[in-house]
C-alpha cells in the first residue's frame, strides 16, 4: 500500500511544457500574500500571517490539482 503510494506521486523528470505551465500557475495562485497587504488591511497592531491573504489556500498534501 505504501509503496502504490509512493509509485503514484512521482514526478516526470521532463515536464511537458504545458503541464509545467499549470504547474507554475498553481505554484503562483498558492504564494504568501506580500507583508505590506498585512499592514493595509489590519494595522500595525495585528500579528497576520501573510498567507491568509493568498486567492486558492491548498497543501500539497491535503489536495491534489490533477495538473
Amino acid at each position: 500500500m505504501i509503496l502504490d503510494r509512493i509509485l503514484q506521486t512521482k514526478m516526470a523528470r521532463y515536464k511537458h511544457p504545458s503541464r509545467k505551465q499549470r504547474l507554475a500557475k498553481k505554484h503562483k495562485q498558492t504564494r504568501w500574500a506580500p507583508f505590506w497587504t498585512v499592514l493595509k488591511i489590519y494595522g500595525k497592531t495585528r500579528r497576520i500571517h501573510p498567507g491568509r491573504h493568498t486567492r486558492v489556500k491548498r497543501s500539497w498534501r491535503r489536495t491534489k490539482t490533477k495538473a
